[in-house]
């Protein structure tokens, strides 16, 4: 049977701190004293071997020089050469010799360092030079182009589930639809039926509205949780209904005053989205109106005098000459530019339409008109 051997353990120099102490001796300096001695004595261990890695290196150079030369002088045959040539063997033999010297020494030290004994800050040494930990990268922020994009993806592909979703009543049925479609359970769910209610008010369906806006509260509450739990709100959607159907009073009226301020911001909304479609159909109709100066017939009737309003009213020519004749001729002169402008008065209808007249003179075919008329 073999032996474990422990004789590895026979050189480990013990810690610093392991030693007794004489109670009148400061113990932590005596410590930190032996510490620092030791990586002192061990900084100069390590530069002596550095050091004579150093020479060998240098010897090594200056020999593989030494053995060039003697190699290029053996080439040449004159008395000259042979001279030096015998000089730069002599000198190759003595480097080859320092060589091994150095070798010897580098060896002897590298043994010596095997023999001492470990401590504290020789027994492991690190592995790596940094340390890498996974985290969880912070979630960018997305532009409104790119969550725009992503809602009407997800709308396109799940619209009849999330209709679906938005009818149920039953906290039951609500938990088993979204067990069968957990990917319903997200943002995009939410913000569509907010949408849908507000359409919905808007056609004048109260009691649908009503039925959608419950839905999406219950949506909207599923995401509040995931985000005091942090965990994805497809996991949690369940602790809320189980949470909501043994609820305490004080829950429950909390999602039911959300419920009740949510339909009525749903009222406001609607309300200004029926507001802007009227003032935007009205700014059509308007357009539709103007007449060849631009102005609105409506709003140049209305700033007419009464006499001249009763006279389109009536459509009657000979009483519209008797009602400017009355007038200043200056008002009068105004106030049928712009009805020619609003398209109220047209003048030269019964000629054809390349024979036009300035705008001005109009008033002054009108007078004549009713000069005409007196004669007669």
């Amino acid at each position: 049977m073999s032996r474990i051997d422990y004789s590895v353990w026979d050189h480990i120099e013990v810690s610093d701190d392991e030693d007794e102490t004489h109670p009148n001796i400061d113990t932590p300096s005596l410590f930190r004293w032996r510490h620092q001695a030791r990586m002192e004595r061990m900084d100069e261990f390590q530069k002596k071997g550095e050091e004579l890695g150093k020479v060998l290196s240098d010897c090594r150079r200056k020999l593989a020089e030494a053995q060039k030369k003697v190699q290029e002088l053996t080439i040449s045959s004159s008395d000259d050469v042979k001279a030096e040539l015998s000089k730069a063997q002599a000198e190759e033999k003595k480097l080859k010799k320092e060589e091994r010297e150095w070798e010897k020494k580098l060896d002897d030290h590298r043994r010596e360092e095997k023999k001492m004994p470990w401590n504290v800050d020789t027994l492991s040494k690190d592995g790596f030079s940094k340390s890498i930990v996974n985290v969880k990268p912070d979630n960018t922020e997305e532009t409104e182009e790119e969550k725009e994009q992503k809602h009407k993806t997800f709308v396109e592909k799940y619209e009849k589930e999330i209709k679906h979703f938005g009818m149920l009543r039953r906290w039951d049925d609500s938990q088993k639809y979204l067990s069968d479609n957990p990917h319903l359970v997200c943002e995009e769910t939410a913000n569509y039926l907010v949408i849908m209610c507000i359409d919905l008010e808007v056609e004048e369906k109260h009691a649908l509205m009503e039925q959608v806006a419950h839905q999406t509260i219950v949506m909207q509450f599923i995401l509040e949780l995931a985000k005091s739990l942090k965990v994805d709100p497809r996991g949690c959607f369940r602790q809320f209904f189980a949470k909501i159907k043994t609820a305490d009073q004080q829950y429950q009226d909390a999602f039911n005053d959300e419920l009740e301020s949510f339909k009525e911001r749903v009222r406001g909304r609607a309300k200004i989205r029926i507001e802007k479609a009227m003032k935007e159909y009205e700014e059509e109709e308007r357009q539709k109106r103007l007449g060849p100066g631009g102005l609105d017939p409506v709003e140049v009737y209305e700033s007419l005098p009464a006499e001249m309003q009763k006279c389109f009213d009536e459509k009657d020519i000979q009483m519209l000459q008797d009602a400017i004749s009355k007038m200043d001729p200056t008002e009068a002169k105004t106030h049928m530019k712009r009805c020619i402008e609003s398209g109220l008065w047209v003048p030269n209808s019964k000629s054809d339409e390349g024979d036009e007249k300035e705008e001005e003179p109009t008033y002054e075919e009108v007078k004549q008109e009713q000069e005409e008329t007196k004669k007669e």
